[in-house]
């Protein structure tokens, strides 16, 4: 099956379906593997991986598929010049970086072959990383879990700014899509693909404790709340430490009150440890349309086949 849309043809994918770079969830080769070989675009974390575990990813990749991957480089990460040099070394197809700006990667890897996409959250930064030459862009908006915009703008709305501000530029969709009719929504509003989290997170090769999938599993679309405002803000589910975080914004504590209390829980407590008291459940508004554990290669099959039926049921003009 093929979808063909300007992102898909950039970049030598069959599907318009990107699995996100989820820290924890594919910090190891098993989801983006499976995913790329299914048809869309695999996605590995770079952010809390050390480097031998890094290369060994990319090995397995390498020997796993012929289809092309991507790596998401936060680039705040501890060590990032250490880490693009280890990424540049093996080439990869494609690089999604976030967290910082383009010019500071962008001449090099594009000159050794690789397609670079860069995370942004406003028309002004699109616009910017479109002037320096990026390939394409990843456009978030406030629905997504983890690191929503700090504005809160929804995608409905920041994909069209986006998508008016720069044309050109192929755009890939990010935040609340779950399901088919998602993936038609994003390609309506201007994108070339939607970019799907919290739907592989609740799948078989998502590298997270069960515990972490089965607090996603029961929540509902309302449950997935911004926290840290002023701090970087998160999107989490309910626990004990959004409980404290509420309490200490509300009463007024001072900023470095908060960011000791914001430092204090981590993800990896909840989707390595399988702590989901007290560590931080990242995890997007689409929880609440996600209600099963799948395959990673089913999930893409599904979302191609349910965007197919949504769009033979649009209305047609004249009809």
């Amino acid at each position: 099956m093929r979808i063909p849309t300007p992102v898909t043809r950039l970049l030598g994918i069959d599907l318009p379906i990107v699995q996100a770079g989820m820290s924890w969830a594919s910090s190891a080769p098993e989801l983006p593997l499976a995913v790329s070989e299914a048809g869309g675009l695999g996605v590995l974390a770079a952010g809390p991986m050390r480097h031998d575990d890094l290369r060994a990813a990319l090995k397995a990749l390498r020997d796993g598929t012929d289809k092309p991957f991507a790596v998401n480089l936060p680039l705040h990460r501890k060590g990032v010049e250490e880490t693009m040099d280890l990424l540049l070394e093996h080439r990869i197809p494609v690089l999604i970086a976030s967290q910082g700006g383009p010019k500071r990667y962008l001449d090099r890897f594009q000159a050794a072959g690789t397609l670079c996409l860069h995370v942004v959250a406003s028309p002004v930064h699109a616009a910017k990383a479109a002037e320096a030459g990026i390939d394409g862009l990843v456009v978030v908006g406030a629905e997504a879990g983890g690191h929503p915009p700090p504005d809160l703008v929804s995608t409905l709305v920041i994909l069209r700014a986006v998508a008016r501000a720069v044309p050109d530029v192929p755009l890939i969709a990010s935040g609340g899509f779950a399901d088919g009719a998602g993936l038609a929504a994003a390609l309506s509003l201007g994108a070339g693909a939607a970019q799907f989290g919290t739907r592989f997170l609740l799948s078989e090769e998502a590298n997270v404790h069960p515990a972490y999938q089965q607090a996603v599993l029961a929540a509902s679309a309302g449950d997935a709340q911004p926290v840290g405002r002023g701090l970087g803000v998160i999107r989490v589910l309910p626990n004990a430490f959004t409980r404290e975080m509420g309490k200490l914004e509300e009463d007024g504590a001072e900023l470095e009150v908060r960011r000791a209390r914001f430092a204090e829980s981590t993800l990896k407590m909840a989707a390595f440890d399988g702590d989901v008291a007290n560590g931080k459940i990242e995890a997007g508004q689409s929880a609440g349309l996600v209600d099963d554990v799948r395959s990673a290669a089913e999930i893409v099959r599904t979302l191609a086949e349910e965007y197919l039926a949504v769009a033979r049921g649009l209305p047609v003009v004249g009809d």
